[in-house]
């Protein structure tokens, strides 16, 4: 069974790396300091390499050890909140060199890459996995640990408003409440505070909305340009996709950013369209509601192909 094995693979592990994927949201940033605080109380020699992540996961316990790489090779890699190994930091350098690979992850586009596979699509973030994995491991949850759990659920489920949200989550949320994690304050840091770069980030995008089929799909973009006019970091283009979203009578939502690797597109839908399905046309995936892809050419081209793939689907 996969639960046992994970239990018994990190039991025996000497030396454990956490990896995640690129532009780690909350959820990514969350798992990986909860699972590091937690296998730190095993007395592991653990380490959790992140690259690039936003400052604003910086008042997150644990955030300080974060590596931006290492020269060390590990007996077991754990992935976290990643749906294939592409996507995931470090993948050759770490993942593949390690003795045994571990994926832990609620992405049900996720591409069983590892050893061992713990994926459970239903569950609204990988944290609220983690709480699961966590307690089978026997390790207390404090309030550092919670507070990374909490994070994660926060950030992946819109502050308790998308689909997935079950009661088990609430459940979940209340032990944490109870235990003197600081729900509000999470709250407001990851969720209501914008870097000033994000702001003007949204007037850009706010600006260039376009509206199709009859208002049923909202497109808008960013360019590397324009995050280098305005000092954008890491991280401070995040919650641009849902602006477009929130629009009355829009179903998808499609936020286009350019990078050095092609043309990021965020996907997001109100009641049924599967963006997921979507994306996974382009090498990408995710949820029914929240998907992403790459797609290389002109920006005029990565539009053109996205929004085509999204009429599709709506007819």
């Amino acid at each position: 069974m996969t639960i046992d094995n994970i239990k018994e693979e990190i039991n025996k592990a000497k030396s454990i790396v956490i990896l995640t994927h690129e532009n780690p949201d909350g959820d990514a940033i969350g798992s990986s300091l909860s699972l590091y605080l937690a296998l730190k109380k095993l007395n592991k020699n653990v380490d959790v390499i992140i690259p690039k992540y936003s400052r604003i996961f910086n008042f997150l316990p644990g955030a300080k050890d974060i590596k931006k790489e290492s020269n060390k090779k590990y007996d077991l890699a754990i992935s976290l909140d990643c749906g294939n190994e592409k996507r995931l930091v470090g993948h050759e350098e770490y993942f593949e060199t390690a003795k045994s690979k571990i994926s832990i992850d609620h992405h049900g586009s996720n591409e069983m890459y590892a050893d061992y596979n713990f994926v459970n699509p239903d569950a609204p973030a990988c944290c609220q996995i983690l709480i699961f994995i966590i307690n089978l491991l026997h390790i207390e949850i404090d309030i550092d640990i919670g507070t990374c759990l909490l994070t994660g659920i926060i950030t992946d489920t819109g502050g308790f408003q998308y689909k997935g949200v079950s009661a088990e989550t609430f459940e979940f949320a209340s032990f944490l409440l109870s235990i003197g994690v600081n729900v509000s304050d999470i709250y407001r840091r990851v969720l209501r505070t914008k870097t000033r770069a994000n702001f003007e980030l949204t007037k850009l995008v706010l600006n260039r909305m376009e509206f199709i089929e009859n208002g049923k799909i909202c497109y808008t973009y960013i360019t590397l340009e324009d995050e280098k006019n305005v000092g954008a970091e890491e991280g401070d283009h995040e919650g641009l996709v849902d602006l477009g979203k929130d629009v009355e009578g829009t179903e998808v939502s499609i936020f286009i950013r350019e990078t050095d690797k092609g043309y990021k597109a965020s996907l997001r839908s109100n009641t049924y369209l599967n963006v997921s399905d979507v994306c996974l046309m382009f090498g990408g995936g995710g949820h029914p509601r929240a998907a992403g892809c790459t797609i290389q050419g002109s920006l005029e081209n990565a539009k053109q192909k996205i929004i085509n793939q999204v009429k599709m689907y709506l007819k």
